[in-house]
């Protein structure tokens, strides 16, 4: 049977009790209502201003949603955060350097006052001279104390005393190079900007304060001297300094002598006594360190006993055992000519030889 309103036959199919089932699932709450786009008039609004019966609702304004925010926030950081990089970009171009400085040297001989006194036993030279205290090869070039200094640690000031020092060995003091042939022992220590330099000296040696290989090396003329004891005295002073945040500067001061004796000249021949001061500055940057060179900035350089009427920029020709410097000044100096240096010449004092 049907309920109390039903037809007697039931409730039909169609009607709207029978199909409600449909739309049950369809709920019309407040917030769908006031979404609608349309809008029914009230029956009095109607009556009154003869409007249609439905009227177009005119869009809510609402605020942007919190993701719109968040989205319009990461934007704005993007954007401030590449105008930032773009004004202090870590991976600028790097401005192009200057070329270096080339190496600076300056090579005085000294001349003595009168004869060179000469031995036969090269020992006996040694014992009677100023360099009989001296250490012998490298152990006359000691490191000093090391601190680190306000941009470079301990052990990179080690390295760029330990680069120094190294040069001084193998400019100074290795057999093959004082003998007058080799050169790359010392040419593979140098910064590779001086490499041109350094080959144009050897190339066309000249006395103009920047091509004088005995700037760079202590060499002798093979057709003059030889050594005639290889026990080197040795005595100076190594001095690291921080020039800026990005350089170091060694200062090397050391006094070599030599005992020598002429070219061929049996163990009978009387050998005598040339003594080579040498001033090196050198600057190492992190690169060098790291690579172990060094870069040669200033060579000063005091040797004798030499003539000064002869040239010594490319080889040392001492004044032997016996000999005395000929008369006459420096030849070929002429204080008009320009870009080169004018020669220089010392004395020898006598109390530089020894006393034999």
């Amino acid at each position: 049977m049907g309920g109390p309103g039903d037809p007697p036959e039931g409730t039909p199919e169609a009607a709207p009790g029978g199909g409600e089932d449909e739309y049950r699932s369809v709920v019309f709450d407040e917030s769908f209502v006031r979404a609608a786009r349309l809008q029914e008039f009230s029956a009095q609004e109607r009556l009154d201003d003869h409007a249609p019966a439905v009227r177009r609702r005119q869009p809510r304004h609402r605020g942007l949603s919190w993701q719109a925010l968040t989205l319009v926030l990461l934007i704005a950081v993007a954007f401030g955060t590449a105008i930032y990089m773009g004004v202090r970009n870590p991976y600028q171009s790097p401005v192009a350097e200057s070329a270096p400085e080339p190496l600076r040297m300056t090579v005085i001989p000294l001349a003595p006052q009168g004869a060179v006194p000469g031995a036969t036993d090269p020992e006996q030279l040694f014992e009677h001279s100023p360099a009989a205290q001296f250490g012998i090869g490298a152990e006359g070039i000691s490191l000093p104390a090391t601190r680190r200094t306000e941009h470079f640690s301990d052990s990179q000031v080690v390295t760029a005393l330990t680069a120094a020092k190294d040069y001084l060995v193998e400019s100074s003091l290795y057999p093959e190079v004082l003998a007058g042939g080799e050169v790359r022992a010392v040419r593979v220590m140098l910064d590779p900007d001086q490499l041109d330099q350094f080959d144009q000296s050897f190339d066309q040696p000249t006395a103009d304060g920047r091509h004088a290989p005995t700037g760079w090396l202590v060499r002798f003329d093979p057709s003059r001297a030889q050594l005639a004891d290889d026990r080197i005295r040795v005595r100076g002073t190594l001095r690291a300094t921080e020039t800026d945040s990005a350089t170091l500067e060694v200062v090397a001061d050391h006094t070599f002598v030599y005992a020598v004796r002429p070219t061929g000249a049996g163990e009978r021949a009387k050998a005598s006594l040339f003594t080579v001061r040498r001033e090196l500055h050198f600057s190492f940057d992190r690169d060098d360190l790291r690579m172990h060179q060094v870069r040669l900035v200033v060579s000063y350089v005091q040797a004798g006993p030499l003539s000064c009427a002869e040239d010594s920029s490319n080889h040392f020709r001492p004044l032997l055992a016996g000999q005395t410097a000929k008369a006459g000044g420096p030849a070929g100096t002429d204080p008009y000519a320009t870009g080169g240096a004018t020669a220089l010449c010392g004395s020898l004092a006598a109390g530089a030889q020894p006393k034999v």
